[in-house]
């Protein structure tokens, strides 16, 4: 069997263009509230496609300022689990706050698919 190269090297492979819903599970214990785990817990089981995922990740965007990464940033040699993993381990305020503002990125999601 002749072994054929990667169609798609990656120099990063944990590292894509926006937050993944992948890296859901793995920022579990990032923060040590309890509300904090009972929402990681909960997202996990639902699919990528869910209106919840999708605000989570619209917050985890605008928190880890994932639009202004890019391939040679320290950020992306870091993976975005791990990039994700120092945003809410750096997150101040409590895990009340952080799902506050989950939910500001439900509704901005939500104005957003009614435009669409």
């Amino acid at each position: 069997m002749i072994s054929r190269p990667d169609p798609k090297p990656a120099m990063y492979p944990d590292s894509e263009i926006l937050f993944p819903a992948r890296s859901i599970p793995e920022i579990r214990n990032a923060r040590p509230g309890v509300a904090w785990r009972k929402l990681i817990d909960k997202l996990s089981q639902l699919p990528e496609t869910s209106e919840d995922v999708l605000a989570f990740s619209l917050m985890m965007i605008k928190l880890g300022n994932c639009l202004t990464c890019d391939l040679d940033s320290y950020r992306a040699s870091l993976g975005c689990t791990q990039c994700a993993r120092r945003t809410v381990q750096s997150f101040k305020q409590s895990d009340e706050v952080l799902i506050q503002k989950m939910e500001e990125a439900r509704k901005e999601l939500k104005a957003y698919l009614k435009k669409a």
